[in-house]
């Protein structure tokens, strides 16, 4: 485990370092494996796709938005401990995601992909704080998670402080309104160990609450 771990960091820690420098549409997956210096043919198995290293750098934030550290907090409290672990990891790769960003809108295959990632994430997410995800109204819930998410996200990228302080208020901001206007009730207890159901989760997300 602990080597591919080490794996997953040396190539994901490359693609994110020349995606800051040239550009993600303009690296390749042997380009990103020789500069992590892992073998080409080890990177192919494990990551057919240039694609698969931004579902990577997903799963990763995810992992550690959802440690279980025994705290037991309000899901609006734990919602936004969860969603600033995610920015935590992401801010790691700064530039370089910064780079992916702005290229999907030239991109639109990989913001579907990337979009449908994220909305699994927030899936998952939402059941870890203690958010009801069951049917109809679940599935609102965690479109309304992902619209926090996403207007969250907006003010990161233009966030240069070293403490994220302008990520946090505006995330304060859009828990404050969903929280307002009641798109959070909440199961019993917070479930970690036990993923959402996602059956529900299509469909376009209403962010207008946060707008």
């Amino acid at each position: 485990m602990e080597d591919a771990d080490q794996f997953d960091s040396a190539l994901l820690t490359s693609a994110m370092s020349l995606a800051a420098s040239k550009g993600w549409r303009n690296i390749s997956m042997p380009a990103i494996a020789r500069n992590a210096d892992l073998d080409i043919g080890e990177v192919r198995t494990r990551y057919p796709f240039k694609t698969s290293i931004l579902l990577l750098l997903g799963r990763l934030a995810d992992r550690a938005a959802l440690v279980d550290d025994g705290s037991l907090s309000t899901p609006r409290e734990t919602l936004f401990d969860l969603l600033m672990r995610r920015f935590d990891v992401f801010q790691q790769y700064r530039e370089g995601v910064l780079t992916v960003l702005r290229s999907l809108p030239f991109d639109p295959p990989l913001a579907v992909i990337l979009g449908l990632a994220t909305m699994d994430s927030m899936n998952w997410i939402a059941a870890a704080a203690g958010i009801e995800t069951s049917g109809l109204q679940g599935a609102l819930r965690i479109q309304g998670v992902t619209a926090i998410w996403t207007y969250t996200l907006r003010a990161w990228e233009k966030d240069e402080s070293e403490d994220l302080g302008t990520t946090m208020a505006v995330l304060e901001q859009g828990l404050d309104r969903a929280e307002r206007m009641g798109l959070f009730p909440t199961t019993s207890q917070p479930a970690l160990d036990s993923p959402a159901d996602s059956s529900g989760t299509g469909g376009e997300t209403d962010a207008g609450f946060v707008e």
